[in-house]
């Protein structure tokens, strides 16, 4: 059995508590939540036990789960590395870089498991290719939200490009090179818009366009490599690949073409995509790797790069606009 106390239960933090409900293995000890409607009407439905500090709740738990607003991030995960506890962060991993690189260190000091929030990772139609060899050398990604007050506390960069940005790094493996970077504040102080170019070490290219003022929902990923399109829909969790037909391949709708090097086979394949809560498996991931002693599914050095690289968007987008 694993004691987990969870930090904010607002819309996110709920959905995390409805899930860690349904996980095997595991005993809420109760939460903390400072806003008193939020915590009033969690103690009415689940039951659970409301800690009055943050701290009284570290003592009482062996794991965290942190789905607190970006501005307590640092000061929560510090707390819990400190006091010996493994911790589960939503993304960003934190407010500022100097947050992010100090909770590095520590948490390369420490014993712990911590794990961040990117959820996409655990989404069915990506893990649908994880047998599938993907070595993209161009990468073109839309993700669009409608208008949301609630998550205009931070830029639509790492609101919902990070998610972007954490899978392209993961699937590209090679350091950044340069990235140019273009965003409007619409609606709110922060950019609400944003277009952004990746140039990568080994050649690849990713462009990126997010946004949170959009009229209809879009998150779709398309990959480009050498003899194969990938083509993943986040949103409707859908998945195609089409690519040069090969004598195994199974399962495949396919048909020829003439190219100047004589007939070639096309192949349009579509994976299987399971059914799959992402939040669900990526707390069971998080419980798993405690309890079996293994590696975070998305470490804290990935959370770290994830929100670098979203920084010197910023930036960038910051000196356009000077």
């Amino acid at each position: 059995m694993l004691n987990i106390g969870i930090f904010g239960l607002g819309h996110l933090g709920k959905i995390h508590l409805n899930n860690w409900l349904e996980i095997e293995d595991i005993t809420i000890v109760g939460f903390y939540d400072p806003d008193d409607k939020n915590a009033n009407a969690a103690e009415e439905k689940f039951g659970i036990k409301r800690f009055n500090t943050a701290e009284e709740l570290m003592d009482a738990c062996e794991a965290v789960d942190i789905v607190a607003p970006t501005i307590f991030h640092y000061e929560l995960c510090e707390m819990a590395l400190k006091k010996g506890k493994h911790v589960f962060v939503e993304k960003p991993l934190a407010n500022t870089m100097e947050e992010a690189r100090s909770l590095l260190k520590l948490a390369k000091e420490s014993n712990l498991k911590f794990q961040v929030g990117h959820v996409e990772r655990f989404n069915p139609a990506f893990l649908s290719l994880k047998n599938f060899s993907l070595h993209p050398m161009f990468i073109e990604v839309h993700r669009l939200a409608q208008f949301n007050p609630r998550g205009t506390d931070v830029s639509v960069i790492l609101d919902l490009m990070i998610h972007d940005i954490d899978i392209i790094l993961n699937l590209v493996k090679s350091n950044v090179n340069y990235i140019s970077a273009n965003g409007v504040a619409v609606l709110s102080d922060t950019p609400d818009i944003a277009n952004v170019r990746i140039e990568f070490d080994n050649g690849c290219v990713a462009n990126l366009t997010s946004s949170r003022i959009s009229m209809k929902k879009m998150r779709k990923m398309r990959l480009f490599q050498k003899d194969a399109y990938v083509g993943i829909d986040f949103l409707d969790k859908k998945t195609e690949i089409i690519k040069l037909n090969a004598p195994d391949d199974k399962h495949v709708f396919t048909f020829d073409i003439d190219t100047h090097n004589g007939k070639k086979t096309i192949a349009i394949a579509n994976p299987i995509v399971e059914e799959g809560n992402a939040i669900k498996m990526e707390l069971e991931a998080f419980k798993n790797s405690i309890l079996n002693d293994t590696e975070t599914a998305v470490t804290i050095l990935d959370g770290f790069s994830a929100m670098e690289v979203a920084h010197q968007i910023l930036e960038k987008i910051n000196n356009n606009q000077h």
